[in-house]
């Protein structure tokens, strides 16, 4: 028998087995506890990265956030098809400024800076301005059309300077194999992710409404919420 004979079965058995392995993937549902997972890990990526020393993202900006996504373990796609993608969580200031109720959500698209040999990177997204955050509560957000998204500064007491807030409102960082940095994610889309909130919550809930802090933070979400807490605690009101 041919070479070529020979080819035509295997690739034929390998596309058979990627393709039943896909559809097992995709025809898993996630349960409580991979969500609680997912919560865990976006809090451990967050506290890592306000851990190191002089690198991590500015006090100043953890106060005045209104809302903070961590996506944690953005991986590139297989086999070269192109773009990344991930899921996490995002929190929102309430007006009374404590953290909601996180809603989970995902990121396709554009480039997170995966430079070959790295596997992964964690992202954080900072929301300065509440205009910024609407389309995200609306169901979809992307970044560098919606809202304006720059890289981030670094160093716990590095400030952001006036222009850069007006004209970005979102702020991102990501950390790959331990290196720490702003980054930009012009085009990529962050959505809201609707089956896991189901999951998670026990019902479908919009996520505007969980975001608004009417929703009551479970133990399955509490890992991420009690690093917020931690590093960007309540924000005490004013009065003139």
């Amino acid at each position: 028998m041919s070479k070529k004979l020979l080819v035509l079965p295997v690739a034929l058995a390998l596309a058979l087995v990627l393709g039943l392995g896909g559809f097992r993937i995709a025809a898993a549902k996630d349960t409580p506890n991979d969500e609680r997972e997912r919560a865990v890990k976006a809090g451990e990526a967050l506290s890592e990265i306000m851990q190191i020393p002089e690198q991590s993202i500015p006090t100043d900006l953890m106060e005045r956030a209104e809302a903070i996504a961590v996506i944690p373990h953005v991986v590139k796609a297989a086999f070269g098809i192109g773009g990344e993608g991930g899921k996490g969580l995002v929190s929102q200031r309430t007006a009374a400024g404590r953290w909601s109720a996180p809603s989970y959500i995902k990121i396709a698209g554009g480039n997170f800076g995966l430079q070959l040999g790295v596997s992964a990177t964690d992202l954080v997204l900072i929301f300065t301005d509440k205009d910024g955050f609407q389309g995200l509560l609306d169901g979809k957000l992307k970044l560098g059309v919606d809202a304006g998204v720059a890289a981030g500064p670094v160093g716990r007491k590095a400030e952001v300077a006036t222009d850069v807030l007006l004209k970005s409102p979102v702020l991102a960082y990501s950390r790959s194999k331990g290196v720490f940095a702003g980054i930009a994610l012009d085009g990529s889309v962050v959505s809201i992710d609707d089956s896991a909130n189901k999951v998670v919550y026990g019902r479908e809930i919009p996520a505007k409404e969980i975001l608004s802090g009417s929703v009551h933070k479970n133990e399955i979400v509490m890992p991420f919420v009690r690093v917020l807490e931690q590093y960007s605690p309540v924000r005490k009101h004013t009065t003139d």
